[in-house]
C-alpha cells in the first residue's frame, strides 16, 4: 500500500474466469477505508456507451465472485481520453452499479522536465498505427 493511500493494489489486467470465458480487468484495487473493491477501466479513446456496459459487467463480476461478507458494493471508475458529458450522464444513469467516468490528460501527469522529453500522444498513436 502507498503511504497515505487507502487503496491496496490487487492486480493489473486482473484475470477472472466467468463461465467459460476469461475476463481481464484493467486494474483492481481494494479500498481499505470503504471496505470495497474498486474496478478501474482505462480507455485510450473517447468515451463510448459500450465502455459503461463493460465496466458495469466487471463491477457485477467482482461483487459476485470476490466480494466477501462485510464488504461494501464494488465501485467502478471508467477513465477515458475524452468524453461528451451529456452522453456520459445518460450512460451513468442507465446502470445500477456505482460507476464514475473521468477524463485524463497525460501531459498533466508528468513533471515538466520529463514531459518535454516524451513523445506526444499523436506521435505514439501514429507509431502504434504504423503511420
Amino acid at each position: 500500500m502507498v503511504q497515505g493511500c487507502p487503496l491496496d493494489f490487487v492486480g493489473r489486467e486482473y484475470r477472472i474466469e466467468v463461465g467459460s470465458t476469461e475476463q481481464f480487468i484493467d486494474m483492481l484495487f481494494y479500498n481499505i477505508i470503504l471496505h470495497c473493491y474498486v474496478v478501474i477501466e482505462v480507455k485510450v479513446e473517447e468515451f463510448q456507451p459500450r465502455d459503461m456496459g463493460q465496466t458495469s459487467t466487471y463491477v457485477s463480476i467482482v461483487d459476485g465472485m470476490l466480494k466477501r461478507e462485510g464488504d461494501n458494493p464494488t465501485i467502478g471508475l471508467l477513465i477515458c481520453k475524452t468524453k461528451d458529458n451529456v452522453l456520459a450522464q445518460y450512460a451513468v444513469n442507465s446502470v445500477k452499479n456505482p460507476i464514475g467516468i473521468s477524463e485524463y490528460e497525460l501531459s498533466n501527469l508528468l513533471p515538466t522536465e520529463i514531459r518535454e522529453t516524451m513523445p506526444t500522444i499523436e506521435e505514439i498513436e501514429n507509431e502504434l498505427s504504423g503511420k
